[in-house]
């Protein structure tokens, strides 16, 4: 009897050699005569134990990692294909144990995660038999308004960064009158440390894809675009083969599953801008224009792509929804705290010891993300600082750990939950010179529309490091708080308007790594 193996094959997996473990085990199995099945699955997120090596037995899937192509011919002679090589002080070094059973996964809550690593990404019959296409079907027995009332309903978010309500955004585009409408996806994942919608889409593609074709009959929308980030070109690829497979079993097209309803969608890649991850640069982009942020009224809503009423949805926003319409609406609300419901996609990253995607219901402390799955520093060094939500959001102290993972405890503190993006800091950080990384990043990717964040960001940098160099610091400290007054106040955009948001914390919460002594003092 064949045995089925999995090794995983996003560009997480890909760039630790799981292409090179993959050819060897079928290599090496040929030579020995065993019968041995290789499914290319998608990772299950857990990046410090990649690439991560599962075979199927009965008792469930047992993991082995990180595995590298040398490691093959030892784990077959020690009996891999057998579903008896255990984890313990007399197994193999590398097992792991029951993949379910690792504590880092079973302590997850993970709803729109719930299938990575589980599936061959490609595979229709792979996403049907684990419950994929449940939502949708649901969708196509119902009108759109009640499908705007559930996602209501659920207390859904935008996972973006901005947390707006996505009814009410999509209840705008349905009571707009158009003779078309659209839905474009948000994946110019472009924060630092985020990794969490290249995941969803290298290893559950058809997930984004029924989320875009559930808004799309919610709003009467028949045409999407996925915006995709130009980096990431193995998600093109998997993302055009799928819609091309949907396509043929009859999940897109003029008559989706003989309902009548029309939906298709394309990918688009972005301009390698981070600004244009901001939806009306993004919508400038999409339309073939310079990515320059747009005047507000009127909203995409509104007047969106081509000036045509336009859901601008994140990836994580739209990959909910199937959860949300399979299970109901109450279903996903009773997870999480406050305001914020459901599960958040946090992805750890910088100087961390074990990272990877963690899915928590909002609530969850940031110091039990950052000690219990994250493991501590990779360094060993003790953790000094983290920046949660990408370069535009605050650097915490260790006073601030015990924050729920919710939008308004964030908020309160002038911080912000972002797309769930976690970067760790060990003690040899130098916080004056991430703040000044905070304003040259802002300068660098600035589309230059507005004063205040093309000339603020320019500005900000010189009087940085003019302080890091002890010139006349307490005169250049008072001007660096009023730039970041004017830019906060002024700028069109977040980008501009939230880069004083890491700086002022970095004075604030680390105000000695600007007063260090410098050659001359």
């Amino acid at each position: 009897m064949s045995v089925r193996v999995f090794v995983p094959r996003d560009t997480t997996a890909l760039s630790l050699g799981a292409d090179a473990v993959a050819a060897r085990l079928e290599r090496e199995a040929r030579a020995r005569g065993l019968a041995l099945t290789l499914v290319r699955n998608g990772s299950r997120g857990a990046a410090w134990l990649e690439p991560l090596v599962e075979v199927e037995t009965a008792q469930g899937r047992l993991a082995f990692g990180p595995v590298t192509a040398e490691d093959i011919p030892g784990l077959l002679d020690a009996g891999l294909l057998d579903g008896d090589l255990l984890a313990g002080d007399t197994g193999h070094p590398l097992a792991l144990g029951p993949t379910e059973a690792l504590p880092w996964f079973a302590r997850q809550q993970r709803l729109t995660f719930a299938r990575i690593g589980l599936t061959d990404p490609l595979s229709i019959a792979d996403y049907l038999a684990h419950d994929g296409y449940r939502g949708l079907e649901t969708a196509l027995t119902r009108t759109p308004q009640e499908l705007v009332e559930e996602v209501k309903a659920s207390g859904l978010r935008g996972r973006g960064g901005a947390a707006f309500p996505t009814g009410i955004k999509w209840q705008t585009v349905l009571d707009t009158p158009a003779d078309q409408k659209y839905i474009v996806c948000n994946a110019d994942e472009g924060d630092s440390g985020t990794f969490a919608d290249r995941l969803a889409m290298e290893c559950d593609p058809y997930l984004l894809i029924e989320g875009m074709t559930i808004a799309g009959l919610a709003v009467g929308a028949t045409q999407g675009y996925i915006y995709l980030r130009s980096e990431y070109p193995l998600a093109k690829t998997i993302l055009d083969a799928a819609i091309a497979h949907a396509e043929a079993a009859g999940y897109l097209g003029d008559d989706i599953r003989g309902s009548g309803h029309a939906f298709h969608l394309e990918v688009r890649l972005g301009a390698g801008a981070y600004i244009c991850g901001e939806e009306t640069s993004l919508l400038e982009s999409l339309e073939g224009k310079r990515g320059l942020v747009r005047f507000k009224p009127p909203l995409p809503a509104i007047e969106g792509l081509f000036g045509r009423p336009t859901v601008v949805n994140n990836v994580l926003s739209l990959a909910a929804v199937p959860f949300i319409l399979a299970e109901g609406a109450q279903a996903y609300a009773d997870v999480g705290m406050g305001r914020s419901r459901g599960t958040l996609a946090l992805q750890l990253a910088g100087n961390v010891k074990r990272g990877g995607l963690v899915e928590l219901a909002f609530g969850a402390s940031l110091r039990t993300l950052m000690e219990e799955f994250g493991g501590g520093t990779a360094s060993g060094r003790p953790l000094r600082a983290v920046q949660v939500g990408g370069p535009l959001c605050a650097y915490l102290p260790e006073s601030q750990w015990d924050l729920p993972l919710d939008y308004e405890a964030f908020a309160e503190v002038g911080a912000g939950v972002g797309h769930g993006g976690v970067v760790m800091f060990d003690d040899s950080v130098d916080m004056a010179e991430q703040a000044r990384f905070s304003m040259e990043f802002c300068k660098t990717e600035s589309c230059g529309k507005c004063t205040p964040c093309r000339i603020g960001s320019t500005r900000g940098v010189e009087v940085i490091d003019r302080i890091r160099a002890g010139e006349n610091r307490a005169a250049n400290l008072a001007l660096l708080g009023e730039l970041c007054e004017t830019m906060e106040d002024g700028s069109l955009c977040a980008m501009g308007g939230m880069t004083p948001f890491p700086v002022r914390s970095a004075l604030t919460h680390f105000p000695d790594d600007f007063r260090r002594p410098v050659e001359g003092d």
